[in-house]
């Protein structure tokens, strides 16, 4: 197990597989892949290239674009719920008819 000063937890399960370091609140993973093609790696480092960045910042913003779920569209939950219902004529649905209320309870009754 591996640990730093300053409030610093380390959590490795396994060889080298995973580290949590936190710091200040904040989580951070640490991730080693092993057995990766060097040619996966060279695309990779173009890529990082081209978009003018590390590799490591290219490979955490490729992650979290597959891996976090985005939205529909992009659009807000108001709009979303909008789109499902925007076919439905409310004018066509049945309205219940209305029963009357029951009883309060009488508390000054023993």
């Amino acid at each position: 197990m591996w640990c730093s000063c300053n409030n610093a937890a380390a959590l490795a399960s396994g060889y080298n597989d995973f580290i949590a370091i936190t710091l200040g609140g904040n989580i951070m993973a640490s991730l080693t892949v092993r057995n990766l093609d060097e040619s996966v790696k060279n695309s990779l480092r173009l890529r990082a290239t081209q978009h003018g960045c590390s590799m490591e910042e290219e490979v955490r913003q490729i992650l979290t674009e597959v891996v976090q779920p985005s939205s529909p569209k992009g659009l807000a939950f108001v709009q979303r719920v909008q789109q499902r219902f925007a076919g439905l004529d409310a004018q066509a649905l049945p309205i219940p008819a209305r029963r009357p209320g029951r009883t309060p309870p009488d508390w000054t009754a023993p």
